[in-house]
């Protein structure tokens, strides 16, 4: 793997969907969006969670589970990654759990030889109840135990998952990074309330860049997702989004710039406590 180089500008990408129930249309409309942001020269693409599957039945997923580097979601990941020489970041899988019938919510992590490079198992599961609108994710997955971050040559990256957004220790325990990357399916309830404030928080109080890539429309189970996949810079500026639909948002991080922000404002060296 080359050295990091932190100075050179990076081209990343989110890719933003409205998944349904057919796996393979879900796979179709996630290649096409990888494809275009290659060709406009994103080096990191990242999908949001349940890009394979989004369905009326939450059980969907635990039918299409998959054993860790075997199945045909994880092979159009690779080949993809491989086909465009990018880092592909997965936004979340249905992998097999020890309780047979709950899956694992993960994001797994490519590298532009087609490698699986990184599994993160996502640690908080969504919960919430309002009125008709009820969400309990323990109820089908099992949660993971550990952060996970990747090294590439534009600098540390670390992996999250929607309702990770929520608890900034969980990105304090990343360590130091460049990018932090969120695949996100957001209720829109929840979404209109507070998913752009905790996305540039995170950013400014990590002094990073992040990339989240999000489900965002009406899916035809009649799930509403709040969308807006955004690039935001590490002082809190958002960079390119898309409010709703299938599509991509692009951006380019700085590293210069990334720099010149910690050298101004050293908060991150001024820590007293430790998670």
């Amino acid at each position: 793997m080359n050295t990091p180089d932190a100075s050179a500008l990076t081209r990343v990408a989110a890719v933003q969907m409205v998944s349904g129930p057919d796996v393979s249309a879900n796979l179709a409309e996630a290649g096409h969006w990888i494809a275009e942001a290659a060709r406009q020269g994103a080096r990191l693409v990242a999908l949001p969670e349940y890009f394979p599957l989004i369905s009326g039945d939450e059980a969907d997923k635990i039918a299409i589970r998959e054993a860790e580097g075997a199945g045909p979601i994880q092979r159009f990941l690779s080949d993809t990654a491989r086909r465009h020489g990018i880092w592909l970041i997965g936004g979340s899988v249905p992998l097999a759990a020890e309780v047979p019938d709950k899956v694992r919510n993960t994001c797994l992590a490519y590298a532009p030889d087609g490698s699986q490079i990184a599994r993160y198992d996502k640690v908080h599961l969504f919960a919430f109840s309002r009125g008709s609108e009820n969400y309990d994710e323990a109820r089908t997955i099992e949660a993971g135990q550990q952060p996970v971050a990747i090294d590439t040559p534009f600098g540390r990256v670390g992996l999250s998952i929607c309702y990770d957004l929520r608890f900034p220790e969980y990105f304090r325990a990343l360590g130091d990074m460049k990018l932090l990357v969120l695949g996100a399916a957001f209720t829109e309830t929840t979404g209109r309330a507070h998913w752009e404030l905790l996305l540039r928080a995170r950013a400014v109080e990590n002094q990073c860049y992040v990339l989240a890539a999000a489900q965002g429309g009406v899916h035809p189970s009649g799930r509403r997702t709040w969308g807006d996949s955004m690039l935001i810079d590490p002082w809190g500026n958002v960079l390119n989004r898309l409010a709703r639909g299938p599509g991509v948002v692009l951006g380019d991080m700085d590293g210069d710039y990334l720099l010149e922000i910690r050298q101004n404002l050293p908060a991150l060296g001024h820590r007293k406590l430790s998670c």
